[in-house]
């Protein structure tokens, strides 16, 4: 389905059974949801799908061992089964991750192993690998580069990996494989009341500039961080549900964790976890966990997150990263429930909320990656009911998402499956976009023909990894990416000039320190800015 056929679909005068507002984990998951269950689906994406705190996760599908140590059985029994689902329905896009927390203490082995065998036992048959003591030669062996003073051996636990925007992206696929439709670039402009009922949506097509609207008899608010927004377009004077929290990544070269698994830190120095994590052959080091009083499009690290990140590693790995070494740093929005006065955003639950306006918009916020199917079969329990429609039975349990595939395939084509055999047959298949990336000139031509990559930032951080693998170098990238793409959609060379610029002031915002800045389409470098 092209954008103009998604477009003539979406603004088609016969009302939709669910509209989602949010193109998200939480949202996509409810339209895949209501699709596979027969419902007339659309969904409507203000930028792109992904583009917030769904592309800017630590890439793990997990339970949750931090829950359980804070008492939190049902979350975490939920998320483990959920997790051996996902694996099941895309294979393609999740793998197992052996994770190994490290004992430098006498206690740690024994303390750690016991509650990772409880780990194991609500996991059930769905269970990954069992946990296992490892002594200090199998520890080293696993991550070589861990200090060895005092090193005794270690736990070695298993959870999933795996790419968040490219599983958005297969949702998004399969919805449109069921019937749904989903538009990016469409902000909703105003919720349309009749009688005091929520009954649709005004929204805008960015390209053309034109404004449609969307009737619906349920209007799903699945915006993450800006759920507060939408619902403020019901009620100006409602009260806020959250009390955002900022997660911080840094993405450095895999030397520094070569081995074969990931290391987790159960207890940091704030009393968080934190994860260095095999990805596409980097490793992707986090998070933090910062209240913020204002949501944004694009988060940014704060100085003191990227040190605390660097300074934890550097009490576990030798050699450690520096700022110097960091190829790309992230900044994600929790959209955690806002809970009393006071309250310490790592103790607030990260279970999904559901709740009901009284003119009827249902708004699901909380959540997280791994459990987004539960959160849109019970969004979509909750909606057919308000709405009257039929019920219907959920599929999603055993459904397998697009291009799911068990064969095996090498990076970058695995996270396609099945496609990736067409993706490989388009012009540009053995072209590499730049030397230090790993992504080819034919996933830009098929991003734009079936993916919905309207702008060079759609291609670069979420079609691809690029901006988080190595923003530098998807900055130098991003003139080539643009002429691909002006030549998919008929755009001219002014197009790629802003597109280049555009990109590159974003990709600024990802490089520690400072960064090498081409604002200009000829690709001139500038003296790098000042360190951040």
């Amino acid at each position: 389905m092209t954008r103009q056929d998604s477009i003539a679909a979406a603004s088609g005068p016969q009302p939709w059974d669910i509209l989602v507002i949010g193109g998200g984990a939480s949202g996509l998951g409810a339209a895949v949801e209501s699709a596979t269950r027969g419902y007339r689906t659309l969904l409507l994406e203000s930028h792109d799908y992904a583009k917030g705190t769904s592309s800017r996760s630590t890439k793990l599908v997990h339970g949750g061992v931090r829950y359980l140590a804070q008492g939190n059985v049902s979350l975490v029994r939920e998320a483990l089964h959920e997790r051996g689902l996902l694996k099941k329905n895309a294979p393609h896009l999740v793998r197992d991750q052996g994770f190994l927390i490290a004992a430098y203490k006498w206690w740690s082995a024994p303390f750690y192993g016991i509650g990772l065998k409880m780990y194991d036992l609500l996991a059930g048959k769905l269970n990954l690998k069992a946990s296992r003591y490892i002594d200090r030669a199998q520890a080293l062996k696993n991550i070589p580069t861990l200090k060895k003073s005092g090193l005794g051996g270690g736990i070695l636990y298993f959870d999933g990996q795996f790419d968040d925007s490219r599983l958005a992206i297969t949702l998004l696929r399969t919805l449109e494989d069921h019937g749904g439709v989903a538009v990016n670039h469409a902000p909703v402009t105003g919720l349309i009341l009749e009688g005091g009922r929520v009954v649709g949506a005004s929204w805008r097509d960015e390209e053309t500039g034109r404004t449609h609207q969307a009737r619906a008899e349920a209007v799903i608010n699945a915006t993450g961080v800006f759920v507060d927004d939408l619902r403020r377009m019901e009620d100006p004077q409602v009260r806020p549900m959250l009390s955002p929290s900022q997660g911080v990544h840094v993405v450095v070269d895999r030397r520094f964790l070569p081995g074969e698994s990931a290391l987790m830190v159960p207890r940091t120095d704030d009393g968080r976890v934190l994860f260095a994590v095999p990805w596409h052959d980097h490793v992707v080091i986090g998070t933090t966990d910062t209240p913020v009083p204002d949501v944004s499009w694009e988060p940014r690290a704060l100085p003191e997150e990227v040190d605390f990140i660097l300074g934890t590693a550097a009490q576990y790995l030798d050699p450690a990263p520096t700022r110097a070494d960091v190829r790309s740093v992230y900044a994600g929005l929790r959209p955690l429930v806002r809970a009393a006065e006071g309250t310490d955003t790592k103790a607030l639950s990260r279970d999904h909320v559901i709740r009901i306006s009284e003119g009827g918009l249902i708004t699901l916020t909380g959540g997280k990656w791994t459990t987004y199917r539960r959160m849109g079969a019970d969004t979509i329990n909750r909606a057919a009911e308000l709405a009257g429609l039929p019920a219907r039975m959920s599929l999603t349990e055993g459904l397998k998402l697009h291009g799911a595939t068990a064969e095996h395939l090498l990076e970058p084509w695995k996270v396609y499956g099945t496609d990736a055999e067409r993706i490989q047959a388009l012009p540009g298949a053995t072209t590499r976009l730049h030397p230090d990336l790993p992504y080819m000139e034919a996933e830009v031509r098929w991003a734009v023909q079936n993916e919905q990559a309207r702008t060079v930032e759609d291609v670069l951080a979420r079609r691809t990894r690029a901006i988080l693998l190595n923003a530098r170098a998807s900055a130098d990238a991003a003139p080539r990416v643009a002429a691909i793409m002006a030549g998919e959609l008929g755009q001219d060379r002014a197009w790629q000039t802003a597109q280049v610029k555009a990109y590159r002031e974003l990709a600024a915002g990802y490089m520690l320190p400072g960064g090498v800045l081409a604002a200009e389409a000829t690709g001139r470098e500038t003296m790098a800015t000042r360190p951040a």
